[in-house]
């Protein structure tokens, strides 16, 4: 599998600095690290409950950076590594400045973008930013479609509930074009199911479990090919399960042998976090290395 890596954290190693983190992805990319990926919240509320997958991993004051100028400054100092979001939460953003931020990434970085989209769990993110929350599913629908029009037409013309616009020029195309992949971190059921096979090119699951990953990823292509698209070509990027040692820590060599189970599944980009198994800059290099051949 591809491996991914999250930078999440990791200003710690550097005093808090976050530029420091620029140095990090470079020395993933020279030792071929396929994906880097980044998170995004705009602002934070204190209520964290609303958070659907357990206990939120942090708290209301933890400092959230910009996604896409981030992955700016790490493509200035990268050549190869392909640039993700996971997620970035799209309806906060007008389609037209989302789908701008997409095409400057990828033009700059010579075509190195995937573009990871979710609509967010928090309320209070949306009321900050004046964005109705109720709609953020077909708002994130038109999004994409209107993002699709944007780096492929020009003048761009689209007419929806939420998103619309005429004779339209949103210049540059992302390098990639019509082949910029978006990826889809929503429920794979119901409506997202249909979006997913629709527009997708990727799956970011929040399930960490993969003997549980397996079913859903085999419904998406199903979905994909009754929708006459190709199964075969669908992406799907899984988090590890951490596992720990008889003490009660991250064991390293237990979380990679669960590697091959992520393959059978249909995983096809394996994220690891170094923070949860680093605890000083000097491991960040022997974990990679270890993480790369286990996924050889």
């Amino acid at each position: 599998m591809k491996v991914c890596i999250s930078v999440l954290g990791l200003e710690k190693w550097f005093g808090g600095d976050f530029a420091g983190l620029a140095e990090l992805v470079g020395v993933a990319d020279r030792l071929g690290v396929h994906q880097v990926s980044v998170v995004d919240h705009v602002t934070m509320g204190e209520n964290l409950s609303a958070y659907p997958y357990g206990p939120f991993p942090g708290t209301s004051d933890m400092p959230w950076l910009e996604p896409m100028v981030q992955l700016a400054t790490f493509a200035a100092v990268t050549k190869q590594i392909r640039l993700a979001t996971g997620i970035i939460i799209a309806p906060l953003r007008p389609a037209a400045v989302l789908a701008k931020q997409v095409a400057t990434l990828d033009v700059l970085s010579h075509g190195r973008v995937d573009i990871g989209v979710g609509v967010g769990w928090q309320k209070e993110e949306y009321e900050a930013c004046g964005v109705p929350f109720e709609n953020r599913f077909g708002l994130l629908e038109e999004q994409v479609r209107a993002c699709k029009t944007l780096w492929t037409q020009a003048p761009a013309q689209f007419t929806g509930k939420h998103v619309n616009f005429e004779r339209t020029y949103g210049l540059p195309y992302p390098a990639q074009g019509a082949a910029t992949p978006i990826w889809f971190g929503v429920a794979p059921s119901g409506r997202n199911l249909e979006r997913l096979a629709e527009l997708g090119d990727g799956w970011l699951p929040m399930e960490r479990d993969p003997e549980l990953l397996a079913a859903p990823i085999e419904t998406i292509r199903q979905a994909m090919t009754a929708r006459g698209r190709d199964p075969g070509k669908l992406q799907v990027r899984a988090s590890y399960r951490i596992a720990a040692g008889a003490d009660g820590r991250p064991d390293l060599e237990a979380t990679l042998a669960q590697t091959e189970a992520y393959a059978r599944a249909g995983v096809t980009t394996i994220r690891v976090e170094p923070g949860v198994f680093c605890p000083k800059l000097e491991d960040y290099v022997p974990f990679l290395q270890r993480v790369l051949a286990a996924n050889a």
